[in-house]
């Protein structure tokens, strides 16, 4: 059997659905995105089976792109959790048939104290369509189960759809990049947009030297440090950096003695900033541009503030 043949012949078919659907969208999406904007609390999605994980995925996405936005079961809103729907927000209630049973006994509780309800089903001519104030029909020509009975083109579209609403009110509202990233922290975006020198430079227990230091006591140092290399201050002040790399082209000299000082065998004009404040993704750009394994941070007067290293960046998922 062409598996590969099978999975194409799948994603041709929701494919065309999204196509089709796309086609016929109208005044619904307007109508949905003015109930969405004017609410003042929340937007709560509910729906049950398939349709109740979509509308747990539509709501993340809500809540991660400005929309305030929950899921609720409509069994637990049946027994007590109809109490987490305030009179200023609105529901978006999905189901295929439109007479999802655990649905639609909470309909008449949502209308009761006129809360907007926009409903995604099939068509405007079910239980689900009646109580709705826009319906956006998600009704598909051909599941791509090979039984045709499974929501698999069904739920492709809904998922869709609710992705086009989100991002519609994205668009509405201005929602930007760096919001996005608020809401993210902890994500790759959050950190690119974030997290600064500052926030990840070593500032503690730094591996200093003075230039006279012998060098078999700047090795023991640079050891202890765990940074792969030893920061030479002199008044106060940055005076060069000594690498394992400058030590070990160190070693192939053959005036090479441990008992130089530092500074004989350092790179007196190391590379260092002075703006802690920029961007740690910034920062590992300029080191991977440079080849370097660190960054000296330094106040304008060069005392030093901090060291960077490429690994600290990395491991802390900085791209």
């Amino acid at each position: 059997m062409d598996y590969t043949k099978i999975a194409q012949q799948v994603l041709r078919t929701e494919a065309q659905e999204l196509v089709t659907a796309a086609s016929r969208l109208g005044e619904e999406i307007e109508k949905a995105v003015e109930i969405i904007d004017a609410v003042k609390g929340k937007l709560i999605i509910t729906g049950v089976g398939k349709s109740g994980l979509v509308a747990s995925k539509m709501a993340a996405t809500f809540a991660s792109t400005g929309t305030s936005s929950f899921f609720l079961h409509p069994t637990e809103a049946l027994h007590g959790d109809l109490g987490m729907i305030g009179k200023e927000d609105a529901v978006l209630a999905i189901s295929y048939s439109g007479e999802s049973e655990e649905l639609t006994k909470i309909l008449p509780h949502i209308k009761r104290f006129d809360i907007p309800l926009i409903a995604m089903a099939k068509e405007q001519n079910t239980t689900l369509g009646r109580y709705a104030d826009v319906l956006i029909p998600i009704k598909v020509t051909r599941e791509a189960c090979p039984l045709g009975v499974a929501p698999t083109s069904s739920t492709t579209l809904t998922m869709a759809l609710g992705d086009a609403l989100a991002v519609c009110m994205m668009e509405k509202r201005g929602f930007r990049k760096e919001d996005f990233a608020s809401f993210h922290p902890g994500g790759s975006l959050g950190k690119m947009l974030f997290v600064k020198i500052k926030d990840m430079m070593r500032t503690e227990n730094l591996p200093v030297v003075k230039p006279d230091t012998p060098l078999k006591e700047t090795i023991v140092v640079m050891s202890e440090g765990r940074l792969g290399n030893v920061l030479i201050e002199k008044d106060g002040k940055l005076a060069g950096v000594l690498s394992d790399g400058d030590l070990r082209r160190a070693l192939m000299q053959e005036d090479f003695s441990l008992d130089a000082s530092a500074e004989t065998y350092a790179t007196k004009n190391p590379r260092y900033i002075t703006d802690a404040e920029m961007l740690a993704s910034e920062a590992l750009k300029l080191i991977e541009q440079n080849k370097l394994q660190h960054l000296v941070i330094t106040d304008e007067e060069k005392h030093i503030r901090g060291i960077l290293h490429i690994h600290d960046l990395v491991e802390a998922g900085i791209k």
